[in-house]
């Protein structure tokens, strides 16, 4: 039983239902990110750090996984690596490495809350 392995069908909409190994690139991406959304709805954790999980999609995509993103910040503290600008545009802080002399890396940092701008 602890070896079983996990059997997912997904059936995105106007397509037929169909095993996940045969969806496009954003598909399985979108079906990914729809289980973890799913799991951290069920089960909120305090923090979670996703890398590029959205680099698949379509800027269509992007922009409904950031605004579903910005709903779980209510009990989840999220940390997201990405070079997508619809999920840069969604985040209240950006951290980034910038090399402005050769050689040279410094850190930048933007706070992008309103409030707190003020």
């Amino acid at each position: 039983m602890l070896e079983a392995g996990i059997k997912i069908i997904a059936q995105p909409p106007g397509k037929k239902l169909q095993n996940m190994m045969q969806l496009s690139g954003g598909e399985k991406a979108l079906t990914a990110i729809s289980l973890l959304f799913a799991i951290l709805d069920l089960k909120p954790s305090p923090f979670c750090l996703l890398d590029e999980i959205e680099a698949a999609l379509d800027d269509s995509n992007v922009s409904r996984f950031a605004n579903y993103l910005k709903k779980l910040t209510a009990n989840t503290q999220f940390i997201v690596i990405t070079h997508r600008r619809g999920t840069m545009a969604a985040a209240d802080s950006l951290y980034g490495i910038t090399m402005q002399e050769k050689g040279v890396s410094a850190l930048v940092s933007v706070n992008l809350v309103e409030s707190e701008l003020k």
